[in-house]
């Protein structure tokens, strides 16, 4: 009879170790974030109107319809007089880079940057497993990631990635392969490393979708220490909740809307087209159908449904056409499942763009449009700016969701989902200036003292010696 009772407990005993295994194993494949550091850089390569107004002069393929347009994209961007340029910039030497140029950008942010992360986590450079870099716009053997291999003297066994080309978005990329990576290994410590190298970017024609760029983006970048270590779980910051990607790489329009190319007579720039808000928008709203149910309750989820099912029936029947232009709300009530929304400062319009469609409010937008205001758009790194404003302002509490929106060459759209593991307050980037955010006015200086480009006639038109 106990052999029989036996026999009949066995399965029910394999069920449960099965379950519990499977609970085990999946709360070692956690993604937590133990801590992040912003780069700041020095303040003689602060971008300020003056100095502006020297290197566009210095342009000599520039003439007064390049200026005025110019002038109207950088009073209309949103960044302000404190964002930082490469180097090179600064001597002069914008039009001529050299290879030496842009490593030497890249390690003052890896010297930085990462020896301050891993000096205040006390994690010393032989801990780290893994090491992911994603660095868009230079490539030269050895790569990057290996410079940082060699610089901090890591293990032999270290398995490193190293993305380039990867635009904007390829922060959340590089963060999926650690996400993925933790999920075959148990216990690691991964280093992540985004940034972007300006010094050997720089265009110098006169294509206006080309010279856009030059306006937009500016120097910065940001260290992530992450670990799948569950015993670590109450030093964390943050917990990884959920990750989607979206590429629109199949449709042509979307592919060519944001591309590296030569312009007429073989001078490189990165190209912006007109179509480039289409083209984010599809990718956004594709993006958004996948992450919604991961990231909001059931009852909104609901809600949205019925009411959806409502305005179709009462457009049952009406002959007139519906299509509107711009933005597209999407509305659902994103505040039902998000606390606080990290959005890529790609630019005004798009901070603008993605909170008309989200239905979100100005408090909501603050920490994009200051991190766009203070550091401009950084490229890949930028949202840890964002994330980093929340923090220095005291917003991020234990329990809240952080929801991160990125957009990248490609067309790429991709999103995740934080939980925030503890109350966070340290400042990070902003701790010695967070108090004199947001200011009064976001507008900057540069209309006031160019503005008489405006009136002048191309006919008579000279550059100004000052």
């Amino acid at each position: 009879m106990e052999l029989f009772s036996f026999l009949l407990l066995l399965p029910i005993l394999l069920v449960l170790f099965k379950i519990w295994k499977w609970v085990n194993d999946k709360r070692d494949q956690e993604c937590y974030i133990l801590d992040y550091q912003c780069y700041k850089p020095a303040d003689d390569r602060m971008v300020g109107t003056e100095f502006c107004g020297e290197v566009i002069k210095r342009n000599k393929n520039l003439g007064l319809n390049e200026y005025k347009f110019l002038l109207k994209a950088i009073v209309s961007s949103g960044i302000g007089e404190k964002t930082y340029a490469p180097r090179i910039m600064f001597s002069g030497r914008e039009e001529t880079p050299t290879l030496a140029d842009g490593i030497l950008e890249m390690e003052e942010f890896f010297q930085d940057s990462i020896g301050k992360l891993l000096s205040r986590a006390g994690v010393s450079p032989h801990e780290i497993d893994l090491l992911v870099v994603n660095v868009s716009m230079i490539t030269a053997p050895p790569c990057l990631s290996s410079r940082i291999i060699n610089h901090y003297k890591m293990r032999q066994d270290i398995k490193c990635f190293n993305l380039t080309g990867m635009g904007c978005s390829a922060s959340l990329i590089s963060l999926d392969i650690v996400r993925n990576v933790f999920k075959s290994y148990k216990n690691k410590y991964a280093l992540l490393v985004t940034s972007e190298s300006l010094s050997p970017n720089w265009y110098a024609g006169n294509d206006r979708s080309m010279i856009l760029a030059n306006c937009l983006f500016r120097s910065g970048g940001c260290a992530i220490l992450l670990t799948n270590n569950k015993s670590l779980k109450h030093r964390a910051m943050f917990k990884l909740k959920c990750l989607v990607r979206t590429h629109h790489g199949a449709r042509d329009e979307s592919y060519n809307c944001c591309i590296q190319r030569e312009d007429e007579i073989g001078r490189v720039g990165f190209y912006l087209g007109k179509n480039l808000p289409k083209a984010a928008t599809r990718s956004f709203v594709d993006n958004l159908r996948v992450i919604t149910p991961k990231i909001l309750p059931v009852t909104e989820l609901v809600r949205f449904m019925v009411v959806s099912l409502v305005k179709k029936w009462n457009r049952r029947g009406s002959t007139k056409g519906t299509a509107t232009q711009g933005p597209i709300k999407a509305g659902v009530n994103f505040k039902s499942g998000v606390d606080h929304f990290c959005i890529h400062t790609g630019g005004k319009a798009v901070i603008d763009g993605i909170g008309f469609s989200l239905d979100l409010t100005e408090y909501d937008l603050e920490p994009a449009r200051m991190t766009l205001h203070r550091f401009g758009n950084t490229s890949a790194s930028s949202l840890w700016y964002v994330l980093a404003y929340m923090e220095a302002k005291k917003r991020l509490k234990k329990g809240d969701k952080v929801l991160m929106i990125s957009f990248g060459a490609g067309f790429k759209c991709n999103s995740c989902l934080w939980e925030i593991v503890r109350d966070l307050e340290d400042g990070n980037v902003w701790k010695d200036e967070i108090q004199n955010y947001p200011p009064k006015t976001l507008a900057n200086p540069y209309m006031e003292k160019y503005g008489w480009i405006q009136d002048e006639d191309p006919s008579t038109f000279k550059i100004p010696e000052d």
